[in-house]
């Protein structure tokens, strides 16, 4: 059966785990270390697929999950799948769902067989399996798919450091000990790896998709190698790290993702979910991490909070109403080369005009991927302790 997936390295750091490499799929090609920025619905917040493109962006993630819930994945599938319904020519990840069951805990029940959310739609009750998480992406049609996992939170659920999913997360589960806690780890970690053996079982274009599944165990190192045993002892075009930036702080996000990239396949491309801030991902690709998304660009643009290299902009200060300067000197963004000003884009903000968060998420967007660029180059040039030089946030403080 040949192969929809293809991975090469092209550069290995001498100084740490970090690579640079090219994945290609049916949609074409991106280069690793990749950042995605999240379309969760079809549609890349405010942008149209041509300003994301311009961004420098070569793949994007789509959500089974909420696809699923509207329009609809056989809908999209009538319609030529999600490349041609999106109009994005180019490479897609759909994330299975899984992390859905974490994330709106308050409203989704887990057991050995799926999961039964509430839709945010209609409130109609919606029972997801990995059998069903597989059928909605194969119907989606993206070019990379990810395994239907049992998401816990990676600490206690009362720890967990935002207040709308503690609550939910405590309203569901209760609250538990440090034991109780961890049986809870190594019942995610268990169940993922056979909810992963019938989402393969299940795959049914896997000459058109490629199938990646997800690591577990939170911030035990023990659990995560078991996981990574489990995981990778079924034979996959590539591996994810799952579960961590859901309540832990940065430095254990650190130590979990450095432990455990050093223990998956290194010729298989490896996928960090969900992260993260500048800090986050230059670690994560010095541990041997190869592909990224987060919702950051587009969800701090939307809400005033533009990224520089030096940190970022709250661009609703009051200190930016005269303020003519661009977001950031020598930026190549479509936002700054057109010479839109701090002043003016304040001034959108605080008229509610929707123009400003599309031309902040344009920014925000482009500043991951340019640190892309410098990350590969700083590998295949081997200059990685002057990286800092040219990226004053990844400075120590």
């Amino acid at each position: 059966m040949p192969q929809p997936l293809t991975f090469e390295i092209t550069n290995q750091s001498q100084e740490h785990a970090g690579r640079t490499g090219v994945v290609t799929t049916p949609h074409g090609s991106f280069q690793t270390p990749a950042f995605m920025p999240v379309g969760t619905r079809g549609s890349v917040k405010g942008l149209t697929p041509q300003q994301v493109r311009a961004t420098g962006s070569e793949i994007i993630l789509n959500n089974a999950y909420h696809l699923m819930l509207r329009p609809g994945d056989t809908q999209i599938a009538e319609l030529g799948g999600v490349h041609k319904f999106m109009q994005w020519n180019r490479p897609i990840l759909t994330d299975s769902g899984g992390y859905q069951a974490w994330s709106m805990a308050d409203i989704n029940q887990v057991d050995e067989d799926g999961v039964t959310f509430k839709s945010i739609i209609d409130g109609s009750m919606i029972r997801l399996t990995p059998e069903r998480s597989i059928e909605i992406q194969n119907n989606l049609g993206a070019d990379i798919i990810m395994a239907f996992d049992d998401c816990p939170s990676s600490v206690e659920p009362q720890t967990q450091n935002l207040a709308r999913r503690r609550h939910a997360l405590t309203s569901r589960d209760g609250v538990m000990t440090a034991s109780e806690h961890e049986l809870r780890l190594l019942q995610s970690l268990d169940r993922t790896a056979r909810w992963l053996d019938r989402c393969k079982k299940s795959h049914h274009r896997q000459d058109e998709q490629s199938l990646f599944g997800i690591v577990q165990g939170g911030t035990n190192l023990d659990l995560r190698e078991r996981s990574v045993e489990q995981v990778c002892n079924i034979e996959l075009p590539g591996y994810a790290i799952g579960g961590v930036a859901v309540g832990e702080s940065p430095e254990k996000i650190q130590e979990v993702v450095k432990f455990t990239a050093n223990l998956l396949p290194a010729q298989k491309p490896r996928y960090l979910m969900g992260v993260g801030y500048e800090r986050d991902l230059v670690s994560a690709v010095a541990s041997g991490m190869d592909m990224f998304d987060c919702v950051l660009p587009t969800r701090n643009g939307r809400n005033g909070h533009a990224f520089t290299r030096n940190g970022q902009l709250h661009i609703r200060n009051a200190c930016f109403k005269a303020d003519t300067r661009v977001l950031e000197e020598g930026c190549t963004c479509a936002t700054c080369a057109s010479g839109h000003s701090r002043a003016y884009l304040r001034h959108l903000y605080m008229s509610k005009e929707m123009l400003s968060g599309i031309l902040v998420s344009i920014h925000n967007i482009h500043h991951f991927q340019s640190l892309m660029i410098d990350i590969r180059l700083a590998i295949r040039d081997n200059s990685w302790s002057a990286l800092p030089n040219h990226w004053p946030v990844l400075q120590d403080s």
